[in-house]
């Protein structure tokens, strides 16, 4: 029940909650209602003691007389479980008729004159019984006056016992009744899912592509979050069509060139053939970053290890490839700087910026990381000659090339540039203050407090 049914853990819970909420209470208003019985008691049996106390009278011959008996008849009915007594010191010489001819040893005790005791004893029968004292001092004679009230405890114990099975009876009634209640609230709280799990029914069958209908406040937020999910995979998977559709339209013109060149044969086929290979090698890279990019820039919750860590062994490999022109490549910025989107897609993009910075550069390539905000900033500079304002614009185009005399495609400026816009980011060139050019990467990052929360 507690994994497989969310229906029965509330009402589970519920039951749990119930029963102890309401045992506490049973317990609590018995012993209330107990206290109260108790104190009741003390207050009719200080009236009681309060009469037989002023029914006192010495009389001439110095002898103790009770003028009147107290008003309650219980006094005069023989081990009624009601009766006083009075005591000169620790003797007694006066008792209640209902005591007939028993006697009840009080305890030895020296209260103040005036003071009330309360002491606990045991009765005729065996019964429990629970006497109320007083002291006082009456002329002629000597010794203080003892005078007590005494009752027997069991009919505070039979109310209280009454209270309790009348209570016990009220609360379970009470329990059927929340639980129904709790039934009823379950299930009806639980109807937004039974209707989302209709919806998502119809999802699967085909019948509709996104969740229809409308749900509670506390809901709705995860079905628009699905509906979303649902929308762009949707639209992932018709750009995964356009995708292809584009790269077979991109290789059928060089695979007809490739198919006549060697049908015709000739001295000038080979490099038809290589050239043509060159220009399908380079639509696919475009096509496949692109697939990647734009899957990579959809997938929740993607981030990058550290920027720096992801960079430096791609800076330490191109360093080593351009050893012998003694170019090196210095890398500065925050550790904790994390980018959105695919490790691999960052190290492609600003691996094509820092390599092309070696190959143009004269000795240093410098790469920085900084972060503004919600944007991370990778900086690629180099020494070189630089580039004219006036052609930056045009380099980012694929095939675009400065130089024939230096190896390349002239790809790499022009998928950094489109994976950056992919990842909702941009490429900007523009001067150097070593002297050449400078690229300057801006993609999402991961919020600074979210960096240093996951760090």
């Amino acid at each position: 029940m507690a994994s497989g049914s969310l229906n029965g853990r509330l009402l589970a819970l519920a039951a749990v909650w119930v029963t102890a909420a309401l045992v506490i209470a049973g317990i609590f208003l018995t012993d209330l209602f107990r206290r109260h019985a108790e104190a009741d008691l003390a207050r009719r049996m200080g009236h009681q003691l309060d009469e037989l106390a002023a029914a006192l009278e010495v009389g001439t011959d110095g002898r103790l007389a009770v003028t009147r008996d107290p008003g309650d008849p219980r006094f005069h009915r023989p081990l009624s479980g009601l009766y006083w007594e009075v005591m000169v010191g620790d003797a007694e010489v006066l008792r209640s008729r209902s005591l007939w001819d028993q006697t009840l040893a009080l305890p030895v005790d020296r209260p103040e004159s005036g003071e009330l005791h309360r002491h606990e004893l045991t009765g005729p029968g065996g019964e429990r019984l629970v006497a109320w004292e007083r002291a006082l001092e009456l002329s002629g004679i000597d010794l203080p006056v003892r005078v007590a009230v005494i009752a027997d405890a069991a009919d505070v114990q039979a109310a209280t016992a009454d209270f309790s099975q009348v209570l016990a009876l009220s609360l379970a009634i009470l329990a059927a009744g929340l639980m129904a209640a709790a039934v009823a609230q379950v299930r009806l709280g639980l109807v937004p899912l039974r209707s989302m799990r209709k919806a998502l029914a119809a999802l699967r069958a085909g019948t509709a592509t996104r969740l229809e209908g409308r749900f509670p406040d506390e809901v709705q937020p995860l079905a628009d979050d699905l509906n979303q999910l649902l929308a762009e995979n949707a639209a992932m998977v018709e750009r995964a069509r356009a995708e292809a559709a584009d790269l077979a339209h991109a290789l059928k013109t060089p695979l007809a060139v490739i198919a006549n060149a060697v049908s015709a044969g000739g001295p000038d086929a080979a490099g038809t053939v290589a050239r043509e290979a060159d220009r399908m090698q380079r639509q696919i890279e475009r096509h496949l970053a692109r697939a990647r990019a734009a899957a990579a820039g959809r997938t929740l919750g993607s981030a990058t290890a550290p920027a720096l860590a992801t960079l430096r062994p791609l800076a330490a490999a191109v360093q080593r490839l351009h050893a012998d022109r003694g170019i090196r490549i210095e890398l500065s910025g925050d550790p904790g700087i994390r980018i959105r989107g695919d490790a691999q897609d960052v190290q492609e993009m600003a691996g094509n910026l820092i390599d092309n910075a070696a190959k143009w550069g004269r000795s240093l390539v410098r790469v920085g990381v900084t972060q503004a905000g919600a944007v991370a900033v990778v900086t690629v500079e180099d020494d070189g000659p630089g580039i004219p304002p006036g052609r930056r614009a045009t380099l980012p185009e694929r095939g675009r090339r400065l130089d024939e005399t230096v190896p390349g495609t002239g790809l790499g400026l022009a998928i950094s540039d489109e994976l950056a816009r992919l990842h909702g980011g941009s490429l900007r060139l523009d001067d150097s203050p070593l002297g050449g050019l400078r690229a300057t990467l801006e993609l999402p990052a991961v919020p600074p407090q979210a960096s240093r929360g996951s760090a």
